[in-house]
């Protein structure tokens, strides 16, 4: 079946960049991007840089968080007249912890074509070589910024048995780890996927526990952008039960005191692991 190259009347195409190496779009892509009318960018300088590379000279227009909905309007008018539109995020496919979730449904509920243009992402392509499984998974985009909101987040996780794919920024990564090896367990395999088709891309997996420390251990390894894939629970070999001596002694801290804090002095006073007594003080609670 051939492969529509040229644009329609009124349609929306939805069209994935490069997420790092420039040779990473399809000749369809760069086909639509030159034919169409307009291309809606989620930051019209950074993809400058892209469309000056294949020649393509169609004109742009800004469409981000900020104006999203208020530029929605006006585009879908634009398709009412018959304009082909291009919508492309800063990299990887549109939509995905990216704008354009409005303008696609406002689309939609006019009557008018979307056509996806489908390409690179970084969550498959981590996910494909990070060793886990591939079979379930489930996205959950960034987690919040705020530490106690990421705690809740994460600790809702816990048990969920599929692996799990994050995005994550170079400063937070480390307080990320720190969590989720206190709550999902230092004994969990996690895989980072940093700048991922760029000169220093890394893909590294090894346990929370020692993943956390290799990242925290040189500033380099936490720069660029990241891509965070934890094993889901189904697939952890569960630990064996914490003696009820440490058991007594973290219940009646955690009584009085935070749940970090409580295990960390548990851990100094009974010698038992503090991401294993973490985990008892929440499964406790829950």
């Amino acid at each position: 079946m051939r492969s529509e190259t040229i644009p329609s009347p009124g349609t929306l195409y939805v069209v994935a960049t490069p997420i790092g190496n420039l040779a990473d779009i399809t000749y369809r892509a760069v086909a639509i991007l030159s034919e169409v009318q307009l291309i809606a960018a989620e930051d019209t300088r950074h993809s400058a840089r892209l469309l000056h590379h294949y020649g393509i000279n169609t004109p742009c227009i800004a469409l981000h968080e900020h104006n999203e909905r208020e530029q929605a309007a006006k585009l879908v008018e634009r398709l009412e007249g018959g304009t082909s539109i291009a919508l492309i995020s800063d990299a990887g496919t549109p939509l995905i912890s990216d704008p354009g979730f409005h303008l696609v449904s406002m689309v939609r509920e006019r009557g008018h074509r979307v056509v996806p243009i489908p390409g690179p992402s970084a969550i498959l392509a981590a996910l494909s070589a990070s060793g886990l499984p591939v079979d379930r998974f489930c996205f959950e985009g960034f987690l919040p910024a705020k530490t106690g909101a990421r705690q809740k987040r994460i600790q809702a996780l816990a048990d969920e048995t599929r692996t799990l794919i994050f995005y994550e920024s170079p400063h937070r990564i480390c307080a990320t780890l720190e969590q989720m090896e206190e709550i999902f367990g230092g004994e969990r395999w996690a895989v980072v996927a940093r700048e991922l088709t760029k000169t220093f891309e890394t893909i590294h997996g090894d346990t929370l526990e020692k993943l956390s420390a290799w990242v925290a251990g040189d500033s380099n390894r936490r720069r660029g952008e990241f891509v965070l894939l934890v094993q889901g629970a189904a697939g952890c070999q569960p630990a064996a039960g914490i003696d009820a001596d440490a058991q007594r002694v973290v219940e009646i801290l955690a009584a009085e005191l935070p749940s970090r804090q409580a295990a960390e002095l548990a851990a100094r006073i009974t010698g038992e692991k503090k991401n294993r007594l973490y985990r008892h003080i929440i499964d406790d609670k829950q």
